[in-house]
Formats: C-alpha cells, structure tokens, sequence
C-alpha cells in the first residue's frame, strides 16, 4: 500500500520522509479561494478541513485509478491572527504587512488532515480532523524582515513563516505539535490512519 501526498510542500513532504515514509506526491490543483468562498461562515477548523478534503477528492480523481489500493492525504495550513484566517501572503508587501501585524505576538496554526483509503481505486473510508498550534512570534527589525522577505520563503507559505525554515529564527516558541506547524501533524495523521483502517507502519519504507 502506498500513501498518496495531495500537496507540492516541500516541508510535508520533508516532515514523511523523515518519518519513515517515502510517498507518492499528486498535487491537487485546487481552487483554493472558490472552495472557500462556498462555505457560509465556518469555524478555522471548518474552513481548513473543506479545504484538505477538496484537495485529497481532486488527487483520487486524478489519480483515475493508478493506485487502486492507497491512503491519500489532503492537508491545508491557515494562521488565524487577531480574529482572521489568513494564508499564503503572495507578495511581498502583503508578507510586510503580515509580519508587522504579528511581531511580538500570538497566533493559531491550523492545519486540516482528510485521509481517503481506496480500495479498488474507489474511496472506501474517509477521516478528517484538523490540529491547532499556537505560535509565539518574535519581532525582527526592519532590516531582518527586509532580508527575509527578500528571501522569497515567506511569501509561498500560510501565515507568511517557516517553522523549519529561515522564518524559525522569528519564532520565540509554540505550543502544540511542532509538525502541523511544518504542514502535516504526524500525532493527527497516525490517529486518522488507524480511522480508516491502517497502521502508519505499514506505510513505512
């Protein structure tokens, strides 16, 4: 059996392997903002866990049964700061404006996991769930944000920082799981697993 990473993530996929797991990576090609805009006022937890469950439904689909007996994964971070979700920032003066908002304070890591298990290439059981960490931001000066926006990292990720990246130096600390901070909860994903039917050690490389 094999898992199936709906996501391009580096870090997620980095965060697997790590782990003991090598898998087969199918990005979604999601339409992240329509997915959102059809949702009536949810709950973070809501909104991020939608968005898994499209993704790993957009990689099964894609995937037109290649892998007829696989445990897809869809995993989507937000960062909920000052009562809004907000995700990747884009561009640069969008990560500024982040950066300035978060200095010096805390935010909520959300993470949505949907697990899909095929068999015979059709979803036989699903699982869901999502894992809040919060993060203790730093506050870097002008010149360290400068340089970090500049080095493009922030721009491509949910709340505009890295964990495991040059963005950890800007973190003070968190509490919760270190891994959903990355992208994928490894506690969260094993509990999902066993949802559907599977040990992670199966999975195992």
């Amino acid at each position: 059996m094999r898992l199936v990473l709906g996501s391009a993530s580096p870090a997620r996929l980095g965060v697997l392997r790590a782990a003991g797991i090598d898998p087969v990576v199918r990005v979604s090609g999601v339409d992240e903002d329509a997915v959102a805009a059809a949702l009536t006022d949810p709950r973070p937890d809501e909104l991020v866990t939608a968005l898994a469950e499209a993704k790993a439904h957009a990689v099964v689909e894609a995937l037109a049964g290649e892998l007829p007996d696989a445990v897809v994964i869809g995993c989507d971070s937000m960062l909920s700061i000052n009562g809004r979700m907000v995700g990747k920032p884009g561009t640069p003066e969008v990560a500024r404006a982040r950066w300035q908002e978060m200095a010096g304070k805390t935010g909520d890591l959300l993470t949505g996991h949907v697990v899909l298990r095929l068999v015979d290439g059709a979803v036989a059981r699903q699982a869901s769930g999502a894992e809040t960490t919060t993060v203790r931001f730093g506050t870097p000066t002008d010149a360290e944000l400068d340089a970090y926006i500049a080095t493009g990292e922030p721009l491509a990720v949910a709340g505009a920082f890295t964990l495991d990246g040059m963005g950890g130096w800007f973190v003070d600390g968190i509490d919760g799981d270190h891994s959903s901070v990355i992208g994928i909860s490894l506690p969260l994903t094993r509990r999902l697993l066993a949802e559907v039917g599977v040990s992670v050690v199966d999975l195992w490389s």
